[in-house]
């Protein structure tokens, strides 16, 4: 359903490919600070060509000369992924197989959506739960930091990735805000409509307090079309106040209950932090799929180190492959070498483990691969490819250095048992991991800013249906399987805790990134209504939250489900009759 529901959307615009260059409606702009000033009222603005963005008009030059207009355009070749896709879409393509092309893209988009979700499941989020356990942090504090990073990897990652350049900064706006209002209202009120329950009172009104300072906060800063660095400091400082907030309320409240001799389990259902609820059903699922997969031999057998390397890397389990239904079959095997790349250069951590997930051989390669494709994928390679003293490429120097650690390990350790230091891997697991999601989401951005040009829409209309939509559609599905289980108010807890997160770390850290590399303001320039209609529907629905709720005595019913997403269609409608300048003001 989620293909066909983006091949009818980029079927809807196919005619639109002749009109005239897309209007961006938010860009970033970096200014000189005003010490660097030529003249004294202040720092001079330099506007752009085209809005910021000269790669835009490409479709407005003849098809024959397209190939080179984006050879000679820095614009065109400015995205930091892998691969140049201008020119790939005008160079190595003719006109005529334009529209395969874009079927292409559209294929390759989906897949990176599950690349990017495979390793924030698989292989990030288990490294920062054996960091917070290594760190003994409790339920609540892991909740709203190592587990929110993990489940909002994505968005935070496509953010700050869009926010590198300036024309795909409103990609981040439009992801950011587009997720909110999806969250809010879709996942939100299929909850409601699968399981009417009453919500926490307390966590529910802070939760919806933070997220309205934040949109207010970002609003503001669009408005004013620029921010500064103290403004970008002062979204993480919010959510470090955030994460204070549920701490500190979570220690009141478990200090009341104790006083009262409530129950714990009625403590964990309704105070267990935005996230630590998450973080309970995450560990649930995880140990009944340790038990379910696990299969303990009638008499002791110890495996050779070739088996040990070989059953570490295979990522189907044979004995449950028959249960599986067909569609999960095609999609595992779709996945299976991205698994095993994966495997092959991800370190886990698995503290649910007896053995905390130890694999000897497989462990001391890690030491070669993890540090190679740290190299390999850091800014595209540049780095890596780069020679030391003109002779000798980083990669090589990476490789020898790992090679030698790698051989310490191997014969310091044995099969049976973990060394001290294997706490090490997860850190490792966790960089590399956070690299691989950094790479993907780059190429989402490059392949959406792509897109945007030869269909002639904007980054914000995209980045608040494709890239929203495909960063929040895997916890839509998990936040309405919990409410199934009978846990919808964890489901509601999820629901916030990762938009919160996303939005103070996405347009903080972006932009707190630019900073660091460009020693200049940067400036929020809105240029199109799509903006503010975006904004504004944020906004409402979260005023209209904070009204209705309470005054439904904090239960959602499924009238108020269907409410909220009647919100979001009519919205989708607006945004989009807005983006064709069907509606204007």
């Amino acid at each position: 359903m989620r293909a066909l529901r983006l091949l009818l959307l980029f079927s809807s615009v196919a005619l639109q490919w002749d009109r005239a260059s897309c209007q961006k409606s938010v860009y970033i702009q970096l200014i000189p600070p005003p010490g660097n000033a030529r003249s004294s009222h202040g720092p001079t603005e330099v506007t752009p060509s085209r809005k910021g963005d000269e790669c835009d008009v490409v479709m407005n030059v003849s098809a024959s000369q397209r190939c080179e207009y984006v050879k000679n355009t820095p614009d065109c070749a400015s995205d930091e992924g892998f691969i140049k896709y201008p020119f790939v879409t005008f160079c190595l393509f003719t006109p005529s197989l334009l529209p395969l092309a874009i079927t292409i893209y559209v294929i390759w988009l989906l897949f990176l959506f599950l690349v990017l979700g495979l390793i924030a499941s698989d292989f990030f989020c288990p490294n920062l739960s054996a960091i917070a356990s290594t760190l003994r942090l409790t339920h609540n504090v892991a909740g709203v930091t190592f587990l929110a990073l993990g489940n909002g990897a994505p968005d935070v990652f496509s953010a700050m990735a869009a926010f590198s350049h300036p024309q795909t900064a409103g990609l981040a706006i439009g992801a950011l805000f587009g997720a909110g209002i999806f969250v809010t209202t879709v996942v939100a009120g299929s909850v409601a409509l699968v399981k009417p329950f009453t919500v926490a009172s307390r966590p529910f009104l802070r939760d919806v307090i933070f997220y309205m300072a934040a949109v207010f906060w970002t609003f503001t800063v669009l408005y004013k079309g620029h921010i500064s660095l103290g403004e970008s400091v002062g979204y993480l400082g919010m959510y470090i106040a955030y994460v204070f907030t549920v701490i500190l309320s979570s220690y009141i409240y478990n200090r009341q209950k104790h006083q009262l001799t409530e129950s714990p389990q009625s403590s964990d259902r309704e105070q267990g932090g935005i996230l630590s609820s998450d973080l309970t059903y995450r560990e649930t699922v995880s140990i009944q799929a340790h038990d379910d997969g696990e299969y303990e031999p009638l008499l002791p057998y110890t495996q050779s180190t070739t088996q040990i390397f070989l059953n570490a890397i295979n990522p189907v389990d044979l004995r449950t492959w028959r249960r599986w239904h067909w569609s999960a079959k095609i999609l595992k095997v779709i996945k299976v070498p991205v698994e095993v790349l994966l495997l092959l250069t991800v370190p886990v951590v698995d503290t649910d483990k007896e053995d905390h997930n130890w694999k000897r051989p497989l462990n001391c390669l890690h030491i070669i691969t993890a540090p190679l494709v740290c190299v390999l994928t850091f800014q595209s390679g540049n780095y890596g490819l780069y020679l030391i003293k003109g002779e000798v490429p980083v990669w090589v120097l990476t490789i020898c250095i790992g090679v030698f650690l790698s051989g310490i390990v191997f014969f310091t350790t044995t099969n049976e048992q973990p060394p001290r230091y294997h706490f090490l891997y997860s850190l490792l697991g966790f960089v590399v991991s956070a690299l691989w999601i950094s790479t993907a989401a780059s190429e989402i951005v490059s392949v959406l800013h792509l897109l945007g040009i030869v269909l002639s829409l904007s980054n914000t209309v995209l980045g608040l249906t494709l890239l929203a939509w495909g960063n929040s559609i895997g916890d839509c599905f998990a936040d309405i399987t919990i409410a199934r289980q009978g846990y919808p108010r964890m489901a509601i807890s999820a629901c916030f805790g990762g938009i919160i997160f996303n939005m103070l770390f996405g347009v903080g850290l972006g932009c707190l990134l630019q900073f660091i590399r460009n020693n200049s303001v940067v400036m929020l320039e809105p240029e199109g209504l799509l903006c503010w209609v975006l904004s504004g529907a944020l906004g409402l629905s979260l005023v209209l939250s904070f009204i209705l709720v309470p005054l439904q005595c904090f239960h959602l019913s499924r009238a108020y489900g269907i409410f909220l997403l009647c919100f979001y269609v009519v919205f989708l409608i607006v945004a989009l009759l807005t983006e064709f300048r069907i509606i204007q003001f």
